[in-house]
């Protein structure tokens, strides 16, 4: 993992040479230079993680870990108590140690390296700058080109740091207050403290606990002014650091970068700095981009005091050279609140238990913020980056009236089209928050900008007046980084711990009796040897293979042997690791082994008779084999866990899994969850394919995943003969994980306006040192949800600004750092946040909080927080915001689909009640929550149906060539069924074609194939390729549907006699099912509660 800090540039830690990258290397080879010019001393904030000592993870602080077996880091809520399984002792890793530095050392951000001009000489051009397309946006399997950022492992910014408040990250204790009522039905439970780590649903519903103090000796807050002339200031911070760098001097005297939470830098860790805008304390918090036209004088400037320059022009402590942009009021915020349609629209109350139509006939958008057209033009995409409520309350009582969550929902590595990449040497970023500067900054005049976050006034550097896209100089606010809400810089070394890694992969496949009788060894080995070249990497990538049953299997793969050689490790108590150097091997240069091995591997254990399975112990030998360079490890499993470390029993009970008391979320051991911290500390994240057909303890072998940012695939029952569709499944997506972008050593930070804080992080991942989410791997399926909370009053702010900053690794051996940035208004009154509800997002967070509340409390304390939700949101617009008490159940137009979102989530699998789901089916459902985004979980909990035998070209999309019908959606019902019809529903990871008796002739012969209704076979799963308008159209459709999905939907085509049709009959969310109510029933119930 980590080199030791003050490892001399020189030592090439791989064998296969180091990357040359002209972008971001220097000729000397690495460019990778521990000693960076400049030392600061560093304050450090009252609060850090207990003693987090060179090469071991302190397991109490940030995230506080309640018995291991509560579901939590996905979640993670900061700084909890420390828990007694893991105060103090952190677990001993058995391999090479990682190298994580004391947290005296964990402190803030990287230098942007800012070389600079002199005037007049010609600044480098166009070459710099690349608006690339990213690979993997183009096609569903194309492989990544260098442009394409990877995720990876970098510096990113922290989340809960609230720039410029006074708190440091984590240190907010959330309190109830003394003689507050009990939260009954709410997040929490009555009485007690916060729930440990993920903190499962805050208490939406009665009025949130005012917060405790802060804890003291925080970072002091800037002083209120600092006279005196640029010149005295930066005397004054050369020992508070400028850049919030936390750097330490090494013995030599050299200074040596010493942490991810030191290079990506800032947040609450960062030190504060006392900023030389004095006068602006009381700052004219303004959005934008543009000031006026500058004089001529400004064309070509010089620098401040340059000769034949009045340098007095420039000093800016008493504002006598301000440019004042238009402050972002009326003009700026579109209109008044008070006259649009638009807005009339959003707040029309309307009666749910009447308006029976509700359901849109196209997807459902998110809405858009109430923002002057110039800025939400520049806002970032909400497909990346959305929040709860676009409209944001000023206060936090505010907030605790409308019974709404609040919170972030992000896609930060998702494949896109287009991308802009800067490959300029200089990252402009704030000086005390460490904001990267972004749309929404305001330029006071060519010189100085205003963070958006902390409104400190930073200088614009000398190189940042040229263009490189324009060529101009002298229009900063023209540049692409502040022109993009999402943008991507390739980063210099100061933002790398060690050179980059390569990229490595090891597989690690289950060879037991039970194993090879799935036959599921075949399908990936072949998988695998299909796509061998498509494995996103360079030269230097390495792979490597392990298999076990009741042993441990390696094989040497090393250059000469003419066939791979197999070692075997009996000794599954104490494993190590055979001649380590020929287990991993450059894929390059062994690929005719690494092939031939794959060929051979299904054959070698065909006679096995072998049925227990260590997975633990293999699980370890794979740590230590990956833990000098960091990586992903791929686990392939079909069983529980037998022998050695992590050996699991049997907890499912088949006939008590409707009694939600009894069934087992939380880990029975925390073996795995152990482990997965010791990976991430190398650097190493594990994917885990479970391929079961009977109990296999998802809820024990999930958190390998869960905590070292991997991803979790389930396939019940996958039997090649027997349940051949599984196999395509497999394959489809396998080939779609081996191929699609990857980032390494990643880590990713988010950043709000001062006056809002971050508090519980939902997604796959360790938080590191308070607000820093630790991803080994960043994948672009991965989805991550944050919950907030408005700490201090938002007066005298028009706008707050959310920035996410994910630093990576990328497959070519690049580091590159991925920036989206939100803007979203502030809002005084109730009814304007209920304007600005994304009923989406927060359909999505409760998913992701209700999970968490499954794990910590029941199944059933989670459906009611649920349901909560609903009646305490609709109560609170009842009483405070409808001028005329109205019968019925009254919503305001932008929740008309809330109840019906949350009834969808009762129904899915989850959160159900009744004996049909497994308990794997269930956790395994409980990570796609945790883990999926947005658009895909909304999918999954309530799917969309069309009506397929009448499709045309009216309304249809073309895209590439190709005509995309556009039907519209139907309600989920059995009424909106006509048996004269063919219809499609879309649940995600599974589609289903129900075919009605009196389904029109045209449609079964010209789409199915078939002559007639009564010879459609019983299990049919693919659409016949027949040259017809009506077969090209409906698989057209059904091809565009299943484009860039993390996973592969199979097409069950059904009938009415299909055993298969309860499980569509299931997903019809608005009927009534055995063990829950239809939706007219759920909305009367609702009504009830809201009128007590």
């Amino acid at each position: 993992m980590a080199q030791p800090a003050g490892a001399p540039a020189g030592q090439q830690p791989y064998s296969n040479g180091p990357v040359q990258n002209q972008l971001m290397h220097s000729p000397e080879g690495q460019g990778y230079s521990p000693a960076v010019p400049g030392s600061y001393s560093h304050q450090m904030p009252a609060k850090v993680p207990p003693h987090q000592s060179s090469g071991q993870y302190s397991y109490s602080g940030s995230q506080n870990v309640s018995q291991l077996n509560n579901f939590q880091g996905p979640g993670q809520t900061l700084n909890r108590p420390p828990v007694a399984a893991f105060s103090g002792s952190p677990v001993q890793q058995p391999g090479p140690v990682p190298q994580v530095l004391p947290p005296a050392l964990q402190n803030s951000a990287a230098v942007s390296c800012a070389g600079s001009f002199p005037p007049g000489a010609s600044p480098a051009v166009l070459s710099n700058w690349q608006f690339s397309q990213t690979p993997g946006s183009q096609l569903p399997g194309a492989q990544t080109s260098h442009l394409a950022p990877v995720p990876g492992a970098g510096p990113a910014q922290p989340p809960s740091s609230l720039p410029g408040s006074t708190n440091p990250a984590g240190s907010y204790q959330y309190a109830a207050s003394p003689g507050a009522p009990p939260l009954q039905n709410s997040y929490m439970k009555p009485g007690s403290a916060p729930p440990p780590v993920t903190q499962p649903l805050t208490p939406l519903h009665p009025p949130r606990p005012p917060l405790g103090p802060p804890p003291v000796g925080g970072p002091p807050r800037p002083p209120a002014a600092v006279a005196g002339p640029p010149g005295a200031q930066s005397m004054l911070q050369s020992t508070v650091n400028q850049e919030g760098d936390a750097r330490s001097a090494a013995s030599d005297g050299s200074v040596v970068q010493n942490s991810y939470d030191a290079i990506e830098g800032g947040g609450l860790m960062a030190t504060p700095h006392h900023s030389p805008a004095a006068p602006n304390v009381k700052m004219n918090r303004s959005v934008g981009y543009s000031y006026p036209a500058l004089p001529p004088g400004y064309q070509h400037a010089s620098p401040p005091g340059a000769p034949g320059r009045n340098a007095a022009a420039l000093q800016y402590p008493d504002g006598s050279k301000h440019f004042q942009q238009p402050a972002l009021g009326t003009n700026h915020l579109t209109a008044s609140m008070a006259g649009l349609s638009l807005q009339q629209e959003g707040l029309r109350p309307v009666n749910l238990l009447q308006e029976r139509n509700i359901l849109p006939t196209t997807l459902l958008k998110a809405p858009v913020p109430n923002l002057h057209e110039d800025i939400q033009k520049l806002n970032c995409n909400p497909e990346l980056f959305r929040c709860t409520l676009t409209n944001i309350p000023q206060t936090q009582a505010l907030l605790n009236k409308a019974k709404l969550p609040l919170g972030l929902l992000l896609h930060p590595f998702k494949d896109l089209s287009q991308l802009p990449v800067v490959t300029s040497s200089i990252i402009v970023r704030c000086r005390s928050c460490r904001t990267y500067i972004n749309p929404f900054v305001s330029f006071l005049d060519q010189r100085r900008w205003k963070c958006n976050l902390c409104y400190r006034v930073n200088d614009v550097p000398e190189e940042f007046l040229y263009n490189p896209v324009t060529r101009v100089y002298g229009e900063p606010h023209k540049r692409p980084e502040v022109q993009n809400a999402t943008i991507e810089f390739m980063a210099p070394s100061e933002y790398m711990l060690r050179p980059p890694q390569p990229p490595v992969y090891l597989f690690v496949f289950d060879v037991s009796h039970n194993a090879i009788e799935t036959g599921y060894l075949n399908t990936v080995c072949q998988t695998l040897l299909d796509n061998l070249d498509s494995l996103p990497g360079n030269t230097r990538t390495k792979i490597g293979f392990i298999t076990f049953d009741s042993t441990i299997h390696f094989y040497s793969l090393q250059e000469g042997l003419s066939q791979p050689q197999m070692l075997i490790v009996s000794d599954i108590e104490d494993v190590f690791i055979p001649m380590p150097e020929n287990l991993l091997v450059n894929l390059n240069e062994n690929k005719e082994l690494i092939q031939d091995l794959l060929k051979t591997l299904p054959q070698m254990f065909t006679k096995s008779l072998e049925t227990q399975s260590a997975l633990g112990p293999a699980l370890q030998a794979a740590f230590k084999l990956m833990s000098p360079t960091g990586g992903r490890i791929t686990v392939f499993q079909t069983q529980l866990p037998s022998l050695g470390m992590g050996a699991l029993k049997s907890r499912e009970e088949p006939n008590q899994r409707a009694t939600a008391k009894d069934i087992h979320l939380t880990p029975s051991t925390d073996f795995y969850k152990k482990l997965a911290l010791d990976c991430s500390g190398q650097q190493v994240a594990v994917d885990l394919f479970l391929l079961s057909g009977q109990y296999s303890d998802l809820a024990s072998l999930g958190c390998i995943s869960r905590y070292s940012a991997g991803s979790v695939y389930y396939y019940q029952s996958y039997h090649h003969k027997h349940n051949p569709v599984q196999v395509e499944k497999l394959q489809k997506e396998l080939k779609r994980y081996l191929t699609r972008k990857i980032g390494f050593e990643a880590v990713m930070r988010i950043r709000c306006t001062k006056g809002l804080s971050i508090h519980t992080f939902h997604g796959n991942f360790f938080v590191r040192s308070t607000d820093l989410l630790s991803l080994p791997n960043v994948n672009p399926d991965a989805g991550y949800a944050v919950q907030m909370s408005v700490e201090e009053s938002l007066t005298d702010m028009q706008v707050v600004s959310f920035q996410s900053a994910l630093l990576y690794t990328s497959s070519k051996g690049e580091r590159r750092i991925r920036v989206h940035t939100m803007c979203l208004p502030v809002v005084t009154t109730l009814s304007e946040v209920y304007l600005g509800a994304d009923v989406q997002a927060i359909t999505g967070l409760l998913a992701n909080m209700a999970v968490d509340r499954s794990v910590s409390a029941t199944l059933s304390d989670a459906r009611d927080a649920l349901v909560n939700a609903v009646i305490d949101s609709l109560a609170a617009y009842r009483s405070s915001v409808l001028s005329v008490q109205q019968p019925g159940l009254t919503a305001p137009f932008s929740l008309r689909l809330f109840p019906l979102y949350i009834l969808a989530l009762l129904k899915q699998k989850a959160f159900q009640t009744g004996t049909n789901t497994r308990l794997d089916e269930r956790i395994f459902t409980m990570c796609q929550v945790k883990n999926q985004p947005l658009v895909y979980l909304m999918l999954m909990t309530h799917p969309s149906l069309y009506r397929v035998d009448t499709l045309t070209d009216e309304g249809a999309l073309n895209i590439n060539d190709r005509t995309i019908p556009q039907p519209p959606l139907l309600q989920l019902s059995v009424e909106k069924l006509s048996r004269d019809g063919a219809y499609l529903m879309d649940a995600g990871s599974v589609m289903f074609m129900w075919i009605g008796k009196n389904c029109g002739q045209g449609f079964i012969s010209q789409v199915l194939g078939v002559p007639n209704y009564g010879s459609i076979p019983q299990n049919m799963t693919h659409l016949p390729e027949l040259e017809t308008a009506e077969s090209i159209r409906t698989r057209t459709f059904i091809s565009w549907l299943r484009e860039q999905r993390p996973f592969f939907p199979i097409l069950y085509i059904i009938k009415d006699e299909s055993p298969l049709k309860s499980s569509f009959l299931q997903n019809m969310i608005e009927d009534r099912t055995e063990s829950a109510l239809s939706y007219y029933e759920f909305l009367l119930h609702i009504q009830q509660q809201v009128n007590k």
